[in-house]
């Protein structure tokens, strides 16, 4: 992901001297006001692919879509050409939030349309694509194919959907990362959207996860005291050549590199908006539950990063269809009751926000029509050849599903 040099409306880049940890100023020039008017601000960024309708096999035509959107700024170019990126403007309610993903991805797919291919969302590319030869013409995309090539070759090509949401200050954000760590699982099992690439089912709902786990940054965040130790955690990592910048540290939650936010990068890229919509409004009752609980000095979560990995991986396997693990203990469990446990746990900050009547209807549509992975399986194991599975994954990805 390259965040712009500045920020979606609402949120303004913010420069700062690494090691420092002051309070962000948002906008509005106050430090704590994305916490204005009673809401905790929210945006998204989706990543998508590109794919030629007649073959399915990626595209690559990324700049030339985002050229033809010069316009908006919430369409832009990605590490490889075969992909493109949309950034929301920040959002206060989960409504407002649909509208701009409905009208980024319509605007992102009529802009592949007139270069001849189809925009879907899907965490990975599910026919051929190319590897290094496929990386866009830009200084840091050059640079980054250049120290991490294998990486970028076998996982630049990965789509993720990012979901920020405004803290008032990265301290308190920095809180907020040791108290998400068991909650990634549940998140990337309800959004796991890649079982198909290179033509065949990989037996993964997930495949996107473990080709991303790829990069040595790609972990979990650890449970620093502050935002200065998390900062140095961060130089270290550069200094040692495990990320090329602070915007390549690939944490599955961060702090942003640019913005006011906590930065929750864990769930593929989802095939409908719907699907965005629930995962932004979880991740967003999930930080405010995580915000109280650092004030009222409440103990950290007893999760051990061994558990937190193996409920990753199993969540990337199986999704919400097979065994899972208990983040919290590394013993088997349904997928199904840690995600239960998860909408228990921020239940009381999703009816604060107003969101539980929405929430519940999506996850009811969720076990209706089943996790992204489970649609894509069942397109591909009817028999469509690619052109018919890749303009199925295209109109999904407009499908009006809320």
């Amino acid at each position: 992901m390259r965040p712009p040099a500045t920020g979606p409306a609402g949120w303004p880049a913010v420069p700062r001297p690494r090691g420092t940890g002051p309070a962000v100023t948002v906008a509005g020039g106050t430090p704590g006001a994305a916490h204005a008017a009673g809401g905790i601000t929210l945006g998204v960024e989706e990543e998508f692919v590109l794919l030629d309708p007649s073959t399915g096999a990626a595209a690559l035509a990324g700049p030339e879509v985002a050229r033809m959107r010069d316009g908006e700024p919430g369409i832009r170019p990605e590490v490889m050409r075969f992909q493109v990126e949309t950034v929301t403007r920040v959002c206060t309610s989960l409504d407002d939030l649909a509208g701009e993903l409905t009208r980024l991805r319509r605007l992102a797919a009529d802009a592949a349309a007139s270069a001849g291919c189809l925009l879907a969302a899907t965490g990975i590319a599910p026919y051929r694509a190319p590897g290094l030869p496929a990386v866009t013409d830009q200084p840091r995309y050059r640079e980054l194919a250049r120290q991490f090539g294998p990486l970028v070759a076998g996982a630049g090509g990965a789509c993720g959907c990012h979901v920020h949401v405004g803290v008032p200050s990265r301290d308190l954000g920095v809180q907020v990362l040791a108290r998400l760590r068991p909650w990634l699982a549940p998140l990337l099992a309800i959004t796991v959207n890649s079982p198909i690439t290179g033509g065949r089912d990989t037996a993964w709902a997930s495949r996107r996860y473990p080709a991303w786990s790829r990069w040595p940054t790609a972990t979990p965040p650890a449970a620093w005291p502050d935002a200065a130790a998390y900062d140095a955690a961060i130089g270290r990592l550069i200094e040692r050549g495990a990320a090329l910048d602070e915007q390549g540290v690939y944490l599955l939650a961060r702090l942003s590199p640019r913005y006011p936010t906590v930065e929750v990068r864990v769930a593929d890229a989802c095939l409908d908006a719907g699907t965005t919509v629930l995962l932004a409004g979880l991740t967003r009752a999930l930080i405010a539950t995580a915000l109280a609980e650092a004030r009222q000095s409440a103990p950290l979560p007893a999760a051990q990063a061994r558990h937190v990995n193996a409920a990753l991986a199993a969540a990337a396997r199986y999704g919400l269809t097979g065994p899972g693990i208990d983040p919290f203990t590394g013993l088997p469990a349904d997928a199904r009751s840690v995600r239960s446990r998860l909408i228990d746990h921020l239940y009381p900050a999703l009816s604060d926000h107003g969101d539980a009547q929405l929430i519940t209807g999506l996850l009811r549509r969720l076990d209706q029509d089943g996790t992204g992975a489970d649609r894509q399986r069942a397109l591909f194991t009817s028999g469509l050849p690619p052109p018919g599975f890749v303009r199925a994954l295209a109109r999904a990805t407009l499908s009006h599903s809320m």
